[in-house]
């Protein structure tokens, strides 16, 4: 099943990176979008997830705030 999945991200958060690891070796495709470049992207994920922290991850619309392995894997039916 194909997953819409957006990492809101910034190059200093290191787990930002192993989210994005995470994702890209179990084969998953995602849209990285740099918060700290892009502010009408960094708002949205504000509007998205309350948090002004990174990552946030939205799988089909359902909003993670960090870096949350179990609920990544089962959103996305990673075993």
């Amino acid at each position: 099943m194909d997953h819409t999945v957006t990492v809101y991200s910034a190059p200093t958060c290191s787990w930002c990176q192993i989210a994005k690891e995470h994702l890209t070796t179990s084969g998953i495709s995602f849209e990285d979008v740099d918060v700290s470049t892009d502010q009408q992207r960094a708002r949205e994920m504000v509007e998205k997830s309350g948090q002004m922290g990174v990552p946030v991850i939205d799988i089909d619309g359902e909003i993670i705030v960090g870096f949350d392995r179990a609920r990544i894997d089962s959103l996305l039916e990673i075993h």
